[in-house]
């Protein structure tokens, strides 16, 4: 692991190589993982350098500041310019550095503690169509055990756009009436959120045809979704449904949990809701972060306006 022979022949530099060391040994992160941490801290170290910094103590709060802004910068300005997905990791490598030095008392406080990253822009969700919630949907059908229960899953993520982890967390008691279900969201805050007949109907069908032979094999679990020897499905396995039955509707790569959640919200801003509806029904502490769907929205609605309307372009 070199960091360069500047900094390989300062104390940070084989600081740095004892850090790697630890990340790869006592943490046990990927070669690929590590290697980022190198990349990211040797340019931080060839950094300081260059500034006469040699020393972990003679690491001031400054320093790690100077270098995101140095990250960030413009070439013409002397900077290197990355964007700021990749200058916020590198801040995420510095300030686990300088952590691993107070917390190995090589310096007598981390001066880094407090460093921000640069603010990463909102990328809107990327939300299926409606015939591709149906052709996901209809791939998961079957009258299987599996398939009753997978297909029961899919419907009530895109009913309710809840989490996965909401969705294995339910247990039966929370399908009230057959019309709603109770989801417990993040900080066990609960929420109320309508099944809608497609889902209630899936539903049915797995608690009447499938569970009963999955609880017999297991220990009695309250969970709502169980797997097919009888234990709660975890958060992984669900996912991994999702995976194959988008794999068999012919859009693998495409579809994660958070995409239904995500299709849910936008089909509801696409038909009306209001946001402050939609904020409840996501389980969001505040409503700008759903306020994004209305984005989604509108750059839905101006693109069908330009391609629909006979004045919206010059031909």
């Amino acid at each position: 692991m070199s960091t360069g022979p500047g900094p390989e022949r300062s104390e940070l530099g084989r600081i740095l190589d004892r850090y790697l060391r630890f990340l790869t040994i006592e943490r046990g992160l990927s070669q690929h993982s590590v290697a980022a941490y190198e990349r990211d801290l040797g340019r931080y170290l060839e950094f300081l350098d260059a500034r006469g910094v040699r020393e972990p103590r003679a690491i001031g709060a400054e320093h790690p500041r100077a270098f995101v802004a140095w990250l960030r910068e413009a070439p013409e300005e002397g900077g290197l310019g990355l964007a700021a997905s990749s200058a916020s990791r590198s801040a995420s490598s510095v300030r686990s550095l300088h952590r691993f030095m107070d917390e190995e008392g090589l310096v007598d406080e981390d001066v880094a503690g407090e460093l921000r990253a640069p603010k990463l822009p909102r990328r809107l969700p990327k939300a299926l169509t409606i015939a591709e919630v149906q052709a996901l949907l209809d791939a998961a059908g079957g009258d299987e055990p599996a398939q009753l229960r997978d297909r029961a899953l899919l419907e009530l993520l895109y009913a309710t756009g809840a989490r996965v982890s909401e969705a294995v967390s339910l247990d039966v008691d929370d399908v009230i009436e057959r019309d709603f279900v109770r989801v417990r969201g993040k900080g066990d805050k609960q929420r109320i959120v309508p099944l809608g007949s497609f889902a209630r109907e899936a539903l049915d069908a797995y608690l009447v045809r499938a569970r009963p032979l999955f609880a017999a094999k297991g220990a009695g679990s309250p969970r709502l979704f169980l797997g097919v020897r009888g234990g709660p499905l975890s958060r992984q396995s669900a996912g991994l449904v999702l995976e194959r039955i988008a794999k068999r509707a012919g859009m693998p790569g495409r579809v994660s949990p958070h995409t239904l959640r995500h299709s849910f919200a936008t089909h509801l801003m696409q038909g009306g809701a209001d946001v402050r509806v939609v904020q409840e029904l996501l389980g969001h502490a505040s409503v700008s972060t759903t306020q994004i769907y209305t984005k989604v929205t509108v750059d839905a609605l101006r693109e069908m306006y330009a391609t629909s309307h006979p004045r919206a372009l010059k031909g």
